[in-house]
């Protein structure tokens, strides 16, 4: 009797045999090209597991990776301009020769979010408190330009034509007294200003807007640096809101000229709004300072020529102490 084949060994057909369907050869454990093995290891090194792998890491077109990318900068640039900076255009010529029409400022908003409010000397965007400026021009009929218009100015890329935003410079903060008659100087709590951004040519203030107010609390006084071309608190002291604008309505500090390229400048805050004695608050801290100051001394004396005529002294404690309380009371 012919021997028991063994496993995995075939005869070849015979001439005239029905030869199975065709299907893929037994896979040979050292030939490499198939999957022995439990966990198919070994079939990775084959023409099949090569194939998978280049599929599976073959990177996607650039054109899929497209709309991911654009997305992901609308969110960037719409958190940036949500608590970061966002960039204003100068539209007039109220600021000149700091701003000129034209002109593009990056403005802080990310340190109002930390309670941060206006100074004097700084330069501000803020929202029209009301009836600073003519209405908003009717928008577009195309409905395709409208809605660009919206999205854009959604993310910061372009001004929004709902909101009336003015710039201006702070000259007074709440509880100062600003002044000006004649042709100036400006003052700020009997200060007088050194103006040196004014335009050239004009006066600190006009002889027509003499002023003389005391900023509210939570309010700031501005001005713009071309005086006599500029619609700014002095124009406005009729209105409901007297001229002040609420720190509510301050959108944040523009701090560099960012466009174009060749008219890159920090804002920074001129020298004069840091002199001494400006500050409202700061006028009464040498007094106060003098009177605390004398105060130890007045008590010593005080103690001193008590004890040499002999009298009870407050603090002495005892009865006598107590006495000296009363009476010094």
């Amino acid at each position: 009797m012919p021997g028991a084949v063994p496993a995995g060994v075939g005869f070849p057909a015979m001439a005239g045999e029905p030869v199975g369907p065709v299907g893929p050869a037994d896979p040979d454990p050292e030939d490499g090209d198939g999957g022995g093995g439990i966990d198919g290891a070994d079939g990775g090194d084959g023409e099949a597991g090569g194939s998978r792998r280049a599929s599976q890491g073959k990177p996607r077109s650039f054109w899929k990776e497209l709309p991911l990318l654009i997305g992901i900068a609308l969110v960037l640039a719409l958190l940036i301009k949500t608590f970061l900076v966002q960039a204003f255009s100068i539209p007039s010529d109220s600021m000149n020769n700091t701003l000129l029409q034209g002109d593009r400022v990056l403005v802080d908003k990310l340190t109002p979010w930390f309670g941060s409010e206006p100074s004097r000397g700084q330069v501000v965007v803020f929202h029209d408190p009301g009836g600073w400026l003519p209405e908003n021009p009717e928008p577009s009929s195309n409905p395709v330009v409208r809605g660009l218009q919206k999205g854009l100015s959604f993310i910061g890329l372009m001004p929004s034509a709902d909101e009336k935003d003015l710039i201006k410079r702070v000259i007074g903060v709440g509880g100062d007294t600003v002044s000006c008659s004649g042709t100036g100087p400006v003052t700020v709590n009997g200060k007088a200003l050194d103006e040196p951004y004014v335009f050239p040519g004009n006066t600190p203030c006009s002889p027509d807007k003499p002023f003389k107010v005391t900023v509210p609390k939570n309010h700031i006084w501005v001005m713009g640096d071309h005086r006599q071309d500029s619609l700014d608190s002095r124009f406005h002291m009729d209105q409901p809101s007297h001229g002040f604008v609420d720190d509510k309505y301050v959108v944040g500090r523009a701090i560099v000229v960012a466009w174009p390229v060749n008219r890159w400048d920090w804002l920074s805050i001129p020298s004069t709004f840091s002199q001494p004695g400006i500050s409202a608050a700061g006028a009464a801290a040498p007094a106060a300072a003098g009177v605390a100051g004398a105060l130890p001394l007045v008590m010593w004396r005080r103690r001193r020529l008590l004890l040499a005529a002999g009298g009870p002294v407050a603090g002495d404690g005892g009865a006598d102490g107590a006495d000296g309380d009363a009476e010094d009371s």
